[in-house]
């Protein structure tokens, strides 16, 4: 009998180290596979939830995610879009712990640049909010004109006025690493082209 409970606790012994060394495992491959999840996949995995984003001038943005692309996002407000790049965000709030791959190679290669050259094409009347470090940011009126690598040409209007010759009160050129936001009128997939 002795023999008998040896063997058995030898056995239960070895099931535990194998449990372990399994727990081990599976908790590993975890922190491997969450390692790899970047944060345009963990914003797909929120599609139509409302979240917050905060910005580093403070400004908060808040509204229901219905666009999460390579290099920005968009909200929509009740009344408008934002679109938000993920470079002016400093937090998120709502996220889901949910991540979703981007399948399609093509939209993983469209950045900021293509959302803004689909704006400047649909000559859209913007709220453009550049980025002014602690002291909060600018919100310029108008129309894009021109999209290059990494900044845009936006003409200036008044806020609600066409972009004709006669309205344009200037021509601002806006780097695109100091672009906290662009807001638009809320029409169905405005925003949402490429970022």
């Amino acid at each position: 009998m002795r023999w008998d409970a040896l063997f058995d606790d030898l056995e239960t012994q070895l099931a535990a180290g194998e449990r372990l060394d399994l727990d081990a495992e599976i908790t590993e491959r975890t922190r491997t596979e969450e390692a790899a999840v970047e944060l345009a996949d963990r914003l797909r995995g929120s599609l139509g939830l409302p979240i917050t984003v905060r910005l580093a001038s403070g400004s908060t943005f808040e509204g229901t995610l219905s666009h999460a692309g390579s290099q920005a996002l968009v909200l929509d407000e009740p009344r408008h879009q934002v679109l938000v790049p993920y470079a002016s965000a400093v937090r998120y709030l709502g996220l889901s712990r949910l991540a979703v791959p981007e399948p399609s190679r093509v939209r993983q290669r469209l950045g900021l640049a293509s959302a803004l050259r689909g704006l400047a094409r649909d000559r859209a009347a913007l709220a453009v909010l550049i980025s002014g470090g602690p002291a909060g940011e600018t919100t310029l009126h108008g129309v894009i004109d021109r999209v290059g690598r990494d900044y845009l040409d936006l003409a200036v209007t008044g806020d609600g006025e066409e972009r004709r010759a006669a309205n344009v009160r200037q021509l601002a050129t806006i780097p695109l690493a100091a672009l906290a936001g662009i807001r638009s009128a809320r029409t169905p997939g405005s925003l949402a082209a490429g970022c």
